[in-house]
């Protein structure tokens, strides 16, 4: 069983004024008032952490890298060491939205060193989830399945449909990637239910575009596309950037599957604009795949399609994401035999 879905980053006064459907838009308002109306060291870490937040959801990431640091040093000043984890887990999440993921992980394993030591069972929980996500991101499954699943036990036990949602479509994330597209469907469904339950549009949105995903990979390009609209609509109501630009990254990939390979190029260049307005590096690699792909199925240069793969590698290689990086050397060995069979 679980309840509402909440948003335990929303602390003190946000609170009340705020819930898990908030658009960022009105996060961003709410915090900065709250920070300037705040008398204490942690209401101002507090309202900080949500600016944070908000920053970071709007694809702003100077301000958000500069909201955190200042929630951080506000709850040191309190000597509050739970709100201190809260800061780091924002820190952590924006460092692997930025493709730093050393730095990410070093922040996150910070932060759940703190919030276990305060108590601070949610943050800890939030900062055990960041580091499981980078080491998914990064590939290693061996690493972080486990976790995953110790993640999603903790999340029913106490009830927690955010936290079920997202350990479960890691979990989903993690079977599609190793070919088991029944168990990834069924999972992302769930997941999409249980959302739903719990009145949760975010997680609804991510979880819809799992689905599409799969049925794509499926063959049914047609109720991908549906879903994909579907979430377009909850991420544009939210103001959710990111969830958005990789909204359209997923629809070029349906496209893309489908043979619609124009349609593909132009979604891919739209998720790129978006990506790189937020300068988000994985996105905007991803999106370059994408592309390289589109145009060299619509007849670029073979040999400047190679050159630009090889420069893709080694992109993925620097940030530290190892399926990206199968993924182009595998469309680079599929030219290479077209060539060779031309």
């Amino acid at each position: 069983m679980h309840s509402k879905a909440f948003a335990p980053e929303y602390q003190g006064e946000l609170g009340a004024a705020l819930g898990v459907n908030s658009s960022y838009e009105e996060v961003l308002t709410e915090a900065g008032r709250a920070f300037t109306r705040a008398d204490t060291a942690l209401e101002r870490a507090r309202a900080a952490l949500a600016l944070a937040e908000a920053n970071r959801r709007l694809g702003q990431v100077d301000d958000a890298g500069r909201a955190w640091r200042q929630s951080y040093r506000s709850a040191r000043v309190a000597g509050d060491a739970g709100a201190m984890a809260w800061a780091l887990w924002s820190g952590g999440t924006l460092a692997r939205q930025c493709g730093q993921l050393r730095l990410a992980r070093r922040l996150l394993t910070w932060g759940v060193a703190l919030a276990a030591d305060s108590g601070e069972r949610l943050a800890h929980g939030y900062a055990l989830a960041g580091l499981a996500e980078t080491g998914r991101i990064q590939g290693d499954y061996a690493a972080v399945a486990a976790l995953h699943e110790q993640l999603l036990e903790q999340g029913r036990a106490h009830g927690e449909a955010r936290h079920m949602v997202w350990a479960m479509s890691g979990i989903a994330q993690m079977r599609r990637n190793t070919g088991d597209y029944t168990e990834a469907l069924e999972l992302f469904e769930e997941c999409v239910r249980i959302a739903t339950d719990a009145r949760d549009a975010r997680g609804r949105a991510w979880s819809l575009r799992g689905v599409a995903d799969v049925l794509s990979l499926r063959g049914d390009t047609e109720k991908a596309l549906a879903l994909l609209s579907e979430a377009e609509v909850i991420c544009r109501a939210m103001d959710l950037a990111s969830a958005l630009a990789y909204n359209h990254k997923m629809r070029g990939n349906v496209l893309f599957r489908n043979g619609s390979y124009e349609a593909a190029r132009e979604m891919y260049a739209i998720a790129l604009e978006e990506f790189d307005a937020m300068r988000e590096p994985r996105g905007m690699a991803l999106s370059r795949l994408g592309l390289v792909k589109s145009r060299a199925r619509l007849g670029h240069d073979r040999t400047q399609t190679l050159a630009e793969l090889t420069k893709l590698e080694a992109d993925f290689a620097h940030i530290g994401l190892r399926q990206a990086r199968e993924a182009a050397s595998d469309f680079r060995a599929e030219l290479t035999g077209e060539l060779s069979a031309a």
